[in-house]
């Protein structure tokens, strides 16, 4: 019976904190994501290797150079997606924040209590 009230505890008061966090971004097409000394690298300008790795690749699927630009340039466009989230707490009360984490904190203690066993 602990496991499941420990189990609900945890996944309500999971479920209350997530709801409270906000994620924005700035990501845009004309947005530096990074920069090589002074040259501003935006993400429009990674998808010109993108594409050129994408036409290598249709020519002949065996080119490593064409594979390489692709997932190179797919693996730096995530990259800079995630580069510029921002994560925020939404303001809360403070009685709102003690539920939620005596929600999470103590059904994780439920939960971990009743998976140690009787002895």
């Amino acid at each position: 019976m602990a496991f499941l009230i420990g189990l609900i505890m945890m996944c309500g008061g999971g479920y209350l904190l997530l709801s409270r966090i906000m994620v924005q971004t700035n990501f845009g097409f004309g947005r530096a994501l990074y920069s090589w000394g002074n040259l501003p690298i935006t993400s429009g300008m990674i998808l010109i290797p993108f594409m050129f790795g994408v036409g290598f690749i249709f020519y002949n699927a065996r080119n490593l150079i064409g594979w390489a630009l692709a997932i190179g340039s797919m693996i730096a466009m995530i990259f800079g997606v995630i580069s510029n989230l921002n994560i925020r707490i939404v303001s809360m009360s403070a009685f709102d924040l003690i539920v939620i984490l005596v929600l999470l904190v103590g059904g994780i203690g439920l939960f971990l209590s009743s998976l140690r066993g009787k002895r």
